[in-house]
């Protein structure tokens, strides 16, 4: 590939990465999990990026090319298999943040895996919903169902946690 295309590809990817780290953590749960997946995402990019001259929607092609690469690691029997006896040890932050985004990632894991993509591109990634439409190959209307079913389960599992007396 020509040298500016290599430089126009590395400068489209490093504004973006940060955000498809925090949308990769945000749909699995797991900060070396996202990395995976990000860089399978950008991979598959740089690859497209060789063969196509002018992408039109490069962002929301990335976006999607992120939620099949998490769907597609969902699928695999492996998946949440533990190789040792224990979680390892997680340094913390302040307590009150790490309490809050600990009930927030435990929310988000009791949804199923479509909902929890919709959800996260919709109001984590701010996409339109035209465009969570297109990187989850669906259908607008299914897009707001999912998200619609999975605020209604989150509203219900954050309030059941609240209301738990101490």
């Amino acid at each position: 590939m020509r040298p500016e295309r290599v430089r126009e590809f590395v400068e489209f990817v490093s504004g973006r990465l940060p955000r498809l780290h925090r949308t990769a953590y945000l749909l699995c749960g797991d900060k070396h999990l996202a990395e995976d997946i990000v860089q399978s995402a950008v991979t598959t990019l740089f690859v497209q990026w060789k063969r196509n001259t002018v992408m039109e929607n490069a962002d929301g092609y990335l976006h999607r090319i992120l939620v099949r690469r998490y769907l597609d690691e969902r699928r695999r029997k492996w998946f949440g298999v533990l190789l040792g006896d224990r979680l390892p040890d997680t340094p913390a932050g302040p307590q009150a943040a790490v309490e809050e985004r600990d009930a927030l990632m435990a929310a988000l894991r009791t949804l199923p895996n479509k909902q929890r993509a919709a959800i996260v591109l919709r109001y984590y990634d701010d996409l339109s919903v035209e465009q969570a439409a297109e990187a989850l190959q669906c259908s607008p209307s299914t897009v707001k169902s999912q998200c619609s079913r999975g605020l209604a389960i989150l509203r219900e599992v954050l309030q059941t946690e609240v209301r738990v007396p101490s």
